[in-house]
């Protein structure tokens, strides 16, 4: 079992310590900033931030592109004892206006091309200061903030049920909740996927995820902290890059996308990945075809794992031993996990579906600013409801069926849509699938598959004639949609409250 978790600084320290010329960012050209250079960045920008007025408690929200210096931003908020809110690239000032009176920062840092309208909703809302970093984190005013502080930063105390962030939900069914996640959740998350993974300082993570979500801020740099390894730090996802990139890296993190897009490389062999030792998918259902594809060409099994911006990781698929295709594994050292009826709470058998909810210390401590909502997602015995449907096999194996705000209920029927897209994926020619309910006159939900098709020639009878045979009558769609894409969020996650707001008439005057 992992050491008593302490907080992500004190893991950091400990490495600048032990090994200060060890590599912790490797830029695309292949400068490196060690750990020692960056505990020395890292507090000229706690000395930015101090100066700027943020104190320990304080909220410091931060809206930037990937960079380096931007990453840094985390590990000084952590010494100024700041609580972090890092925020998606993609959200609109509307958006911003939201966050920031809600989460009531003493900072905000934001792109300089962003400034003028930013600060009129600053001023409008009360948030005291705000700075700027820029796409390449070598220009804007928090830079020569920094420059202008010393190399050392005495840093708050930090205790261990502190707040160390605030990670807002997607918000996809109502209004955005600030997940609290304390010192203690994010360090003893880091420490045992540290020793899941079997993460040592020789490994190089090939990083190509956004740094404003929980999986490339807290899981793959919170890993790579706690082990005193290095990441290969790109600013987006590129194909090319990672293909370029690959030999110099032992583990890449990614969405599935990552891996469909490497299938689809001609530069992405069997050699070229032999020496790389995991490769993991996180954040959306990894197909199970891609599953096989992956491991057919490379004779690797991706590991599928399961977290959520409240818990960070609750599952995997084993190091050693079978990754299942469709499977997030089982539950990590530490987590408790358990499949209950969603209305009564009581803990269903094994084998049939149900809520999924998780207990551990990796559980958030509640949203901010909403007791009652804190209340009503967590059961008495302190287990959290994920809001995630699922079953435990007969292996032990947990499996994930969809959320529980996409079940649909056709005619009395209760049916999970992944089932439905497992189906559908099979069918020779579709690339992928969404299944949705849209309200129906006759069954109060009907069926509908959104798909993306990689035969033009495919059509609605092919597709249904192919499922007659493999899904009972009643879990069939009623109706199949081709679309050219399927709409996602930053992190690949099919977006189905779109598909379902833009084919909610479907059905509309049928019987």
């Amino acid at each position: 079992m992992p050491e008593t978790p302490a907080d992500m600084l004190s893991l950091f320290l400990a490495t600048c310590e032990s090994a200060p010329q060890a590599p912790f960012l490797i830029a695309a050209d292949g400068t490196i900033l060690t750990y020692d250079a960056a505990r020395r960045r890292s507090a000229q920008i706690a000395g930015a931030f101090r100066a700027a007025g943020v104190q320990p408690g304080d909220r410091v929200a931060i809206q930037t592109e990937k960079s380096q210096t931007a990453l840094l931003t985390w590990l000084a908020a952590l010494q100024t004892g700041a609580v972090y809110l890092p925020l998606n690239t993609g959200y609109t000032t509307g958006e911003l206006r939201y966050f920031l009176g809600d989460a009531a920062p003493a900072l905000l840092l934001c792109r300089p091309e962003d400034e003028s309208a930013l600060a009129a909703l600053c001023a409008e809302i009360g948030v005291p200061a705000l700075l700027t970093l820029d796409a390449q984190g070598t220009g804007g005013t928090l830079v020569s903030a920094a420059d202008a502080q010393p190399e050392a930063f005495t840093p708050a105390p930090l205790a261990a049920d502190g707040l160390a962030a605030i990670l807002y939900t997607s918000g996809t069914t109502g209004r955005s909740k600030g997940a609290m996640l304390t010192h203690a959740n994010l360090a003893s998350n880091a420490l045992t996927l540290r020793e899941y993974w079997r993460f040592t300082a020789a490994d190089r993570l090939l990083h190509a995820l956004p740094i404003f979500h929980t999986h490339g801020l807290f899981v793959a740099t919170n890993t790579t902290i706690a082990a005193g390894s290095a990441m290969i730090f790109l600013p987006r996802f590129d194909a090319d890059d990672l293909v370029r990139l690959m030999p110099q890296a032992s583990v890449l993190m990614g969405v599935p996308t990552f891996y469909t897009r490497l299938l689809s490389h001609p530069g992405f062999t069997r050699d070229l990945a032999a020496h790389m030792r995991l490769f993991i998918s996180g954040s959306a259902p990894l197909s199970a075809e891609t599953h096989r594809e992956f491991s057919a060409l490379t004779g690797q099994a991706i590991l599928e794992r399961y977290g959520m911006t409240e818990t960070n990781m609750n599952t995997s698929n084993p190091y050693h031993g079978l990754r299942k295709p469709g499977s997030v594994g089982f539950p990590l050292p530490g987590t408790a996990l358990r499949i209950a009826d969603p209305e009564s709470g009581t803990v269903l058998p094994q084998g049939e579906i149900g809520g999924i909810e998780v207990r551990g210390a990796n559980v958030f401590c509640g949203y901010w600013q909403m007791p009652e909502k804190t209340a009503q997602e967590f059961r008495a015995d302190g287990f959290f409801i994920t809001g995630d449907m699922g079953l435990i096999d007969a292996d032990g194996y947990v499996h994930i069926v969809g959320r529980a705000k996409d079940l649909i209920i056709a005619g009395g029927f209760n049916i999970y849509p992944a089932e439905v897209e497992a189906a559908l994926d099979e069918i020779p020619g579709i690339a992928e699938s969404a299944v949705i309910g849209v309200p129906h006159p006759d069954l109060g939900e009907g069926v509908v598959a959104v798909v993306r098709a990689a035969d033009p020639a495919l059509d609605q009878a092919a597709v249904l004639a192919a499922l007659k045979d493999r899904l009972a009558r009643f879990k069939q769609p009623r109706a199949v949609i081709f679309a050219s894409d399927l709409p996602r969020n930053a992190m690949g996650k099919v977006q189905k409250n779109v598909l379902r707001e833009e084919h909610a008439g479907l059905f509309a005057g049928k019987a």
